[in-house]
């Protein structure tokens, strides 16, 4: 019988890692405006190395009565007033990056999506929240299990913080451009892709296929 499985499904116990950065209007997930949504699905080369693969990325419009704190928008550089912007709603956000999510599971011969993200409760909570909020019934995430790149830093380079992790890695990383939803999925991307390709090279996964 043909196995009609992408070896990624294999990997994480038919989980398929998709990498989630979202900034936010503060931290309080019930309460605070979701702000920035990226996420990036992460695939499985020829060599059975793990690569960044495809990209999701919306500005998202303030839910009705989201509380937004001066001190995030200090620290993000975000204006969400700025019609530059080009927002959508959450609702619409989140659809079209879960069908997109969705899809790749289905691809890959996965049976869901996992969260990966830097201090990932924080991301996980407000992704919840915002389901919950647009009374999304289709969420391809697991509800509470994730994978947190800041606890993977500090075992593989004693950093927690991304930036500092990455200096550790030899992977580049602009401060001009942290706190961009975008910007930093990408380099969580690029250093959990690191990471675990780092541990297959020295031996880790015996006999996975």
């Amino acid at each position: 019988m043909i196995d009609s499985k992408s070896p990624i499904a294999y990997r994480f116990r038919g989980y398929l890692p998709v990498v989630l950065d979202l900034e936010t209007g503060g931290f309080n997930s019930k309460t605070d405006a979701l702000l920035e949504l990226a996420a990036i699905v992460i695939e499985m080369n020829d060599d059975g190395l793990l690569v960044p693969g495809e990209q999701y990325f919306f500005n998202v419009e303030p839910f009705e009565g989201a509380n937004i704190e001066q001190s995030s928008l200090e620290f993000t550089g975000i204006d969400p007033t700025n019609p530059l912007r080009s927002s959508v709603d959450e609702h619409k956000a989140l659809t079209e990056t879960f069908r997109g999510v969705r899809k790749s599971v289905r691809e890959t011969g996965c049976q869901r999506a996992i969260l990966v993200a830097h201090n990932a409760s924080f991301d996980q909570g407000f992704l919840n929240e915002a389901s919950a909020r647009c009374a999304i019934k289709r969420n391809p995430f697991h509800p509470f299990s994730s994978f947190d790149t800041a606890t993977l830093c500090g075992l593989a380079f004693g950093q927690t913080v991304l930036a500092r992790a990455c200096q550790a890695a030899g992977i580049s990383f602009d401060t001009n451009q942290a706190h961009s939803a975008l910007y930093d999925c990408d380099k969580t991307a690029e250093m959990f892709c690191h990471i675990v390709n780092r541990w297959k090279q020295l031996g880790g996964m015996p006999g996975h296929k």
